[in-house]
């Protein structure tokens, strides 16, 4: 993490000196301030966890904890709690009215009434109550009760039952609210990615022009028709935009009814099946990722007709349009793109665009864009 944010600052520097040559830096000092700083912060971050690790093992600043109820997400928690000793947190067990086999590795510590009267013992310090939402009721009387307890009392909210995007709490005029499905692009995330959008569109842009000159030329010569194609897809929340490619086939479809290239498809051109194999027929995207209708990375933007054919197929299919489609992504990578000829094979390549989302960051972003490179352009499967 410390690397990550560090490097994303030594981009934004980088960024910036370049906007204004003025702020003249010698690179080689530059480079030895940013590796002697990441490391710095590297060894003192260390050296205070086994610091406070070896305290807690003497037996200092220790903290016994439990949970209520046998939510998956409480379950996990004190789980965590085991594996991670130097946290300083000694597991209790789970409390609970019914004994069931859910506490998989954890002890089991009593009923509610035992929860109550260990803690108005001093014998628990933390308690985490994992009780799901339908048994409000519950959570409300064990809260009263511990009120006349001096432990400290955590909720554990029941998001697992809405498969969140986002696990992170709000405020908004005073009122805490947790988001369910909602993009992590909000405030300066939203600058870092366009920041990184075009930063790197530019770059490649650059270097590839070039090559889109000749592959301009070549689609112009071999083929009645024109050298781009612009298809209608769907962008962010869903609004609809108009992606570029290099023309592929002799027939362009552009309407509801899509049939899906296959298999030495007679549509496709010879130049066309080069550039489709290779993503090349791709490049001209940079320049919707330059404008800001795409992003270097997100979820691959489907046609219209396969978004109305698969969003009442697959739950949770249109939470991928809460981030801009990119021309590269997590499901790539992973080998899932090309032709998605059954449920199956779209099903995965939604699990890892919602996983990209849960997940994102700008670390995320630039490792799939070098894996890109050796995974993500040539792959057998796509027509």
């Amino acid at each position: 993490m410390i690397i990550q944010n560090w490097s994303v600052s030594l981009i934004l520097v980088f960024f910036i000196i370049s906007l204004w040559p003025a702020l003249h830096i010698d690179n080689i000092i530059f480079y030895q301030w940013y590796a002697v700083t990441c490391l710095g912060f590297i060894f003192f971050r260390t050296l205070i966890r086994f610091t406070i690790g070896l305290l807690r093992k003497l037996g200092f600043n220790k903290r016994v904890v439990a949970v209520v109820g046998t939510m998956p997400s409480g379950i996990e928690l004190l789980k965590s709690f085991q594996e991670q000793p130097w946290l300083g947190f000694v597991v209790k067990g789970v409390y609970d009215d019914e004994i069931c086999s859910d506490y998989q590795t954890l002890p089991y510590a009593g009923d509610i009434n035992t929860l109550i009267n260990d803690a108005k013992a001093g014998s628990v310090d933390r308690i985490y109550i994992a009780l799901g939402a339908e048994q409000s009721k519950q959570i409300k009387n064990i809260a009263r009760e511990l009120t006349n307890t001096t432990c400290s009392v955590l909720l554990v909210p029941d998001l697992f039952t809405f498969n969140i995007l986002q696990s992170r709490t709000e405020e908004i005029n005073g009122v805490p609210v947790v988001p369910l499905f909602d993009t992590p692009l909000n405030g300066i995330n939203m600058v870092f990615k366009r920041m990184e959008d075009i930063i790197v569109s530019s770059i490649i842009l650059l270097l590839i022009s070039p090559i889109l000159i000749i592959i301009s030329c070549i689609v112009k010569f071999t083929s009645p028709g024109p050298v781009f194609f612009r298809q209608i897809r769907y962008g962010m929340d869903g609004k609809p935009i108009r992606v570029w490619k290099f023309r592929s086939m002799t027939v362009m479809e552009n309407d509801s009814k899509v049939v899906q290239a296959t298999k030495n498809d007679v549509r496709v051109t010879k130049v066309g099946k080069f550039l489709r194999s290779t993503s090349l027929d791709e490049l001209p995207q940079f320049f919707n990722v330059l404008f800001g209708q795409m992003s270097v990375v997100g979820p691959r933007p489907h046609a219209v007709a396969h978004n109305e054919q698969y969003r009442s197929l697959i739950q949770g299919y249109m939470l991928r349009h809460k981030v801009k489609p990119g021309i590269t992504g997590l499901a790539q990578i992973n080998g899932w793109r090309g032709e998605t000829d059954t449920l199956e094979k779209m099903e995965k390549r939604i699990e890892y665009d919602l996983l990209y989302i849960r997940g994102w960051s700008i670390w995320l972003d630039l490792k799939i864009i070098f894996l890109t490179v050796f995974k993500g352009f040539i792959n057998k499967s796509a027509y």
